[in-house]
């Protein structure tokens, strides 16, 4: 992955980072203890109607003390008692300072969908390495693909019955104007999403004056009202990767996509590619190297089919914490051409800015170790981003 070049002056701002997070983990301790205290007191109390009243002012005394409301209070509360009873390592992470505030409320969350002991302490094990070196919306994203993976068959109970929820409706707003909401699932948005940014980018007339989301916007409804922009066909490329076997149907799991936005019950992709539909692309993936295109091709430019099987590996940008999708990046030599070869091994999507970044010498790739790499794919362990001085 493309890492940022360290300097000496980054370690006052890792400092500055812990010690941001030790003070909110000071925090949220004087508040559970704060309310502790308060419930000791109130139960020597006689009265229960005055017993009742004065917990349910608990929250609102902490609140007026940090500027909060009740309500924030009483969420942040039950987030730490979660984190604190069941993932004693990441609340050691979180007093510590290795940890913030945000990623142990993604992780809190989490808790809380997990119905298992087992997936509880797996995650409690292995989250904290990835929630230290990455981003909250990285974070996020690991652990959804997380409960997707440890406890796919609830996971997938819980999609099905959300795709009985679906629906469409539209909320007139003010200045003739309003929203059209659709409830689908992901999958489909996804093709609905690649489908009018292609179409909203290509063969744009030189007199148009309209911006591309204006264009996105007049797409969209082009195809609802049925006019004859909808009868043109639009290809669009949707990656997802799926364990051979939850394809094979060996077990239950999800198909997720290239980026991590979104994943979807296998069964649902399976459906759907075996409709006929033309914008699905199989892409065979080696499970131990993670080798895609082991042919080397000729020339500086990667051909289209290269291209693809990048993006759909890599799915973002591979600059630190940067989310930008893999479609919408540049192709880059790790070792640049013509001294690095033109395959799939020393290639790598950079978007734009950080693709001129690594031109400026302020990005570089760094890859760890290929033995280590290799044990972490066949532990299902994240491959860690390296951080090179």
């Amino acid at each position: 992955m493309a890492t940022s070049t360290a300097t000496a002056s980054t370690d006052v701002l890792a400092d500055v980072a812990r010690e941001r997070a030790c003070a909110e983990a000071r925090e949220v301790v004087a508040m559970l203890e704060f309310r502790d205290r308060e419930l000791v007191r109130i139960g020597r109390e006689e009265s229960p109607m005055r017993r009742l009243v004065e917990r349910g002012a608990i929250a609102l005394c902490i609140g007026e003390a940090l500027g909060l409301s009740e309500g924030q209070v009483q969420l942040r509360l039950s987030q730490a008692d979660r984190v604190r009873d069941q993932s004693p390592l990441t609340w050691l992470a979180f007093l510590r300072g290795r940890v913030d505030w945000a990623r142990v409320r993604e992780i809190a969350h989490t808790l809380g969908e997990l119905k298992r002991a087992e997936s509880v302490h797996r995650l409690d094990r292995g989250v904290v390495d990835y929630a230290s070196t990455h981003t909250v919306a990285e974070l996020r994203q690991w652990l959804r693909r997380f409960v997707r993976r440890v406890e796919a068959d609830l996971a997938v109970e819980r999609a099905d019955a959300e795709r009985e929820k679906r629906h469409v409706s539209i909320t007139h707003g003010d200045d003739s104007m309003g929203w059209l909401n659709a409830y689908l699932p992901s999958h489909e948005l996804a093709a609905i999403e690649a489908r009018y940014r292609r179409a909203a980018r290509t063969g744009v007339d030189p007199d148009d004056d309209r911006t591309v989301s204006q264009r996105e916007a007049d797409q969209l409804v082009a195809w609802c009202l049925g006019s004859d922009a909808a009868t043109s066909a639009v290809d669009a490329n949707i990656a997802v990767t799926v364990d051979a076997d939850v394809l094979a149907g060996a077990r239950a799991g999800f198909a997720e996509s290239s980026d991590g936005r979104w994943g979807v019950p296998a069964a649902w992709v399976a459906a759907v590619a075996g409709s006929g539909s033309s914008f699905w692309h199989r892409v065979v993936v080696d499970p131990v190297t993670d080798d895609v295109l082991s042919h080397e091709y000729l020339g500086r430019f990667a051909p289209d089919v290269l291209d693809i099987a990048l993006q759909f590996l890599h799915g973002t940008c591979q600059a630190p914490g940067c989310m930008v999708p893999a479609e919408r990046c540049d192709t880059d030599h790790r070792i640049p051409y013509p001294h690095g070869p033109t395959r799939g091994d020393n290639l790598g999507p950079l978007c734009r800015r950080h693709h001129t970044h690594k031109g400026h010498r302020v990005l570089h790739w760094s890859t760890r170790s290929t033995l280590e790499h290799i044990l972490r794919k066949a532990l299902n362990e994240p491959v860690l981003m390296e951080y090179a001085g």
